[in-house]
């Protein structure tokens, strides 16, 4: 009896990388696209929300503020305009940048979620294939089982004729002159 098992997992032989439902998604480019800027506009956009950032960004303005009150430096003297400035071109480039970053993680979620779909879906399709072939296998199984049972019976019943002629024969035997 030959068995054989198919799945989306095992394909001419050899074993299919669990990714592959990724691969199809590769060409699709994001706001940024997948050049040096986008890389590192996001790259940029990401260091924003860090800890490393707003600590640094902290003592930046915590030693700006000091070396113009304690008239160190005379740059940016109170209300501290240039600093004011500062922020605003901060914020002017943080913001788009980070409403970009998202959008690109929005599309490789998006991907990576429709990937995954397809995967459950297949490996779904994949279970119903060996449930259905052990089904069959079963079914097979039981009808050699019952055809065995069906044999056995047979052999018995025709070890019992062979009993009961040999004795018949025995009993011929004994009772015929020599």
């Amino acid at each position: 009896m030959d068995i054989r098992i198919t799945s989306p997992e095992v394909e001419g032989g050899g074993h299919r990388h669990h990714f592959r439902f990724h691969l199809p998604h590769r060409h699709l480019t994001s706001v940024f696209g997948n050049d040096w800027f986008a890389l590192k506009a996001e790259s940029f956009a990401r260091f924003f929300g860090t800890p490393v950032f707003l600590v640094a960004q902290t003592l930046i303005v915590a030693v700006w503020i000091i070396l113009n009150v304690a008239e160190i430096t005379h740059f940016d003297v109170y209300p501290f305009i240039l600093l004011n400035l500062a922020f605003s071109l901060q914020a002017a480039y943080a913001a788009p940048l980070i409403l970009l970053a998202q959008t690109r993680q929005a599309d490789r979620d998006k991907a990576h979620s429709d990937a995954d779909a397809q995967h459950r879906e297949a490996l779904a399709v994949a279970s119903q294939e060996r449930e259905l072939v052990a089904a069959e296998q079963t079914a097979k199984l039981l009808e050699l089982m019952h055809q065995n049972t069906e044999l056995t019976a047979l052999t018995k019943e025709l070890s019992q004729r062979i009993e009961t002629l040999t004795n018949d024969l025995h009993c011929q035997l004994i009772k015929s002159p020599k």
